[in-house]
């Protein structure tokens, strides 16, 4: 062969390119004669076996170089060497066919007998060579696990990775079922998956399952099945290719950060510290665990303060949440809301002290020693073989532990659990601590609403009470709402509930200082419309200093149980209602509503109602009445339909009023009620005393006949000084009409009245003044003493506390 012809060959194992189908085989005697011309050479070259035979081979060669190689390498002798190489042969039409040969010397006894010649065209046995290269390649070296199976799922073939991953060589593989070398678990899901491959034709990509294999039997695999369908040239069903790829790593990953998200989304849905365990816990199971349980610090349950040494020593730690595979709290050691101690040799206190998870994989042969006892015996009862305890912290404190433990059922954990754990541990304990500063938070603000709120009001001759608050649901518990019953002179009370524009411990502060306010002005007797006035005068006040108050809504009524009126004024304030004795509800529409207390410009007005003894009181905010999206109207009906119902115990519908509100609340609601009593005509007395200083004694007199009517002799003398003192200042200082007025209520009150304006002073008489000291003497023997005014004048009223039980508070009888 010449050095032009073994450039153009494809070199040693160029052979392999003529194991194709469409190779043509060729044979020519000693001296170079073909004598043997098969239908494939004919398909190559276009000449029939009667027209080739008996022609030199040499012939066929297109490249004149090449005829002379050929010829000078047989009179050399070298006719018996084996040649591979490509060249051009001479076709039928004349045309050239680049082919590669194979030409091997055919020897017998007695001699050469000639040569066998095998031919294909060139790119075709390329191909077919590059082909069959790869598809040995994809058997023999790749690392992806590929099966060929026939239509009955059984082996046909399979690659050296999935020898692997079965444990099985590929001859005790071959003609057995697809089951036998699926990895444990997942095999009638594969075999669905591989039939409607083969029924429907259709590919499946991507399929994942997951299942065990000889090679770590203890650690659960994922692998992703992609599959096809083999068909003939005809399209004939030759089987399925299959390839197996190991994904579990991606898998864990993907599930890992799904968790993740998960934990991010579920957990801190609300403030509330135990709530928040408990979701970390739910939101563990079961990718993480199979048991799960979140110990709090005591002290972060209750939202205080937490320091370093907390976790120092004995530690008291509370069960905050739980969750399970099995029966749930019953596989509890300690359920939801129990307290352990924890000592410094347990696993979960050096947790909490060093500030580092601890993994622990399988219990020795005692069980699990550095546990609680109850916790170490629960876990052996379950088979827990696996641990991983995290610390909650956050923000640079630490809050609890997390404990995960996994059943027999599940693979031990590795670092990447942990790893997993300790995130979500991080993201929760976020939350925890989020819920623990709103639990402080809440307390405090309860603590300053509990202070500025009425605790337990006193009972009152002239009526009877129950009152409630709620906070809105969505606030820190304090709000600007507000109830009160204020004592007034005469017997008289004042009923008053109020709202400040917000809901924050700003807005309670407001309400503490308009309630102060209020308790100031009730004290000098002034008239509801007055009342308001002088409140919206020190709102406006508030919103010069403090851009963040936004005003305050009020109704004020004042009821005398001696005329059974009641006078109301309210300021932006809803109406009240009214029950009457036969169960008639009544909303009071025709108080007029004015403007809520800060905007200033408007005087007040008042009504007036007379009301039957037993009737009922309604006050309230707007908390009561008001649903989000719903109007007001709506609010009314439903309180009058609550009202209408009620079976006569104020605290029983006090209880169905706030029940009937829609949760979570988006307001705060106070509610105050008060049925009236009237005072018995035969506990009031009043005289019409002439201006005469000389009819002070009848006074005195008239008063003490009285006294001894009422059983009231121990306050005979004391009454006697007061009243010829305010009888005697009336007809000195002031002008008629003079009136006297005794009142037996809670308190024994003595009222007298004139028709001056002027007002009375308490002042410290000198030594050598002869007069001065009667008021000052007054104000010594009454518990309360004031002045209100009227239309007509002035009443200067002096209350004296009741002898013995009665001096208690109760209603006399």
């Amino acid at each position: 062969m010449s050095a032009s012809n073994a450039s153009r060959g494809l070199g040693p194992g160029a052979r392999d390119l003529l194991r194709g189908p469409s190779t043509a085989v060729v044979c020519v005697d000693a001296d170079g004669m073909i004598f043997l011309w098969g239908p494939e050479a004919q398909s190559l070259l276009g000449y029939r076996a009667d027209e080739i035979c008996g022609t030199q081979a040499v012939e066929l060669l297109t490249v004149q170089e090449d005829r002379d190689a050929v010829r000078a390498a047989h009179e050399r002798g070298l006719t018996g060497r084996v040649w591979d190489g490509v060249v051009g042969l001479r076709h039928r039409d004349g045309q050239s066919v680049e082919t590669a040969l194979s030409v091997r010397p055919v020897e017998r006894a007695e001699g050469r007998a000639g040569w066998s010649v095998s031919v294909a065209d060139a790119r075709e046995a390329e191909r077919d060579y590059v082909d069959r290269a790869i598809l040995e390649a994809l058997f023999n070296q790749s690392p992806i696990s590929v099966t060929v199976m026939d239509a009955e799922l059984r082996h046909r073939r399979v690659n050296a990775a999935a020898e692997s991953i079965t444990g099985f060589a590929a001859e005790q593989l071959i003609g057995r079922h697809i089951g036998e070398l699926t990895p444990r678990g997942g095999v009638e899901e594969i075999e669905g998956v591989l039939r409607r491959v083969r029924d429907t034709g259709e590919p499946v990509l991507d399929f994942k399952f997951a299942g065990y294999v000889p090679s770590d039997p203890d650690r659960e695999h994922v692998w992703s099945l992609s599959s096809f369908r083999l068909t003939d040239p005809a399209g004939g069903l030759l089987g399925m290719c299959q390839t197996f790829v190991d994904v579990t790593e991606g898998h864990r990953a993907q599930q890992r950060l799904a968790l993740l998200a998960e934990a991010s989304e579920r957990v801190g849905s609300t403030l509330d510290v135990m709530r928040t365990a408990q979701e970390l816990a739910d939101t563990s199971m079961p990718e993480l665990a199979d048991f799960v349980s979140v110990d709090l610090l005591e002290a972060a349950v209750r939202g205080e303060e937490l320091n370093p040494d907390a976790v120092k020593g004995r530690v008291l730690l509370r069960r905050a949440g739980f969750r399970s595979g099995g029966q749930g709290s019953a596989d509890a050691a300690y359920p939801v809301g129990d307290t352990m101690v924890l000592h410094p040799d347990m696993v979960q206190a050096r947790c909490l002290v060093e500030g580092r998870s601890v993994l622990a994989c399988g219990a020795g042969t005692d069980g699990w020693p550095d546990l609680d006892a109850r916790v170490a015996s629960k876990m052996t009862e379950l088979g827990v073989h696996s641990l991983m305890v995290v610390p909650l912290q956050a923000r640079g404190i630490t809050l609890g532990v997390a404990s995960f433990g996994r059943a027999p059922t599940s693979q031990r954990y590795d670092d990447g659990d942990l790893a997993l754990a300790e995130e979500v541990c991080s993201r929760a304990a976020l939350c925890v601590d989020n819920a623990r500063r709103y639990t402080r938070e809440h307390n405090t603000a309860l603590a300053l609403q509990r202070s500025l709120l009425p605790h337990d009001l006193p009972g009152y001759l002239a009526v009877e009470t129950a009152h409630r608050y709620l906070p809105a649901a969505a606030h820190a518990g304090a709000g600007g709402d507000w109830y009160d019953i204020l004592p007034l002179s005469g017997a008289r009370v004042g009923l008053v509930v109020g709202d400040v524009i917000g809901h924050d411990l700003h807005a309670a502060a407001i309400m503490g200082r308009l309630r102060t306010a209020v308790h100031t002005l009730a004290a000098l007797d002034l008239d509801p419309d007055e009342v308001l006035t002088q409140l919206d005068d020190l709102v406006l006040r508030l919103i010069q200093e403090d851009p963040d108050c936004l005003g305050a809504t009020c109704l004020y009524a004042v009821y005398d149980p001696v005329s059974r009126v009641c006078v109301f004024a309210r300021a932006g304030h809803p109406p009240p209602a009214l029950v009457q004795p036969d169960g008639t509800v009544e909303f009071l529409h025709d108080i007029p509503s004015n403007l809520p207390l800060g905007v200033g410009g408007l005087p007040f007005e008042t009504i007036e109602r007379q009301l039957p003894e037993g009737t009922v009181l309604a006050l309230y905010t707007d908390g009561l009445v008001e649903d989000l999206g719903q109007d007001i109207d709506k609010g009314l009906d439903r309180l009058a339909h609550v009202l209408a119902g009620s079976d006569g115990s104020l605290e029983q519908l006090c209880q169905d009023m706030v029940a009937v509100t829609a949760e979570p609340r988006a307001d705060d609601v106070a509610l105050l009620l008060a049925r009236t009593r009237a005072l018995e005509a035969e506990r009031v007395v009043s005289w019409e005393l002439p201006s005469d200083p000389a009819l002070v004694a009848d006074a005195r007199a008239l008063a003490d006949r009285r006294l001894l009517a009422w059983g009231l002799e121990p306050l005979s003398f004391t009454t006697e000084l007061i009243v010829s003192e305010l009888v005697t200042n009336a007809i000195r200082h002031a002008c008629g009409p003079i009136a006297l007025r005794l009142v037996y209520a809670e308190t024994l009150v003595c009222e007298v009245s004139d028709g001056s304006l002027s007002a009375p002073h308490l002042r410290r008489a000198r030594t050598n003044e002869e007069g001065g000291r009667g008021l000052f003497l007054v104000a010594q023997l009454g518990s309360r003493w004031g002045t209100r005014y009227g239309r007509m004048g002035k009443t200067v009223w002096v209350e004296q506390a009741l002898p013995g039980a009665e001096a208690a508070g109760g209603r006399p009888d």
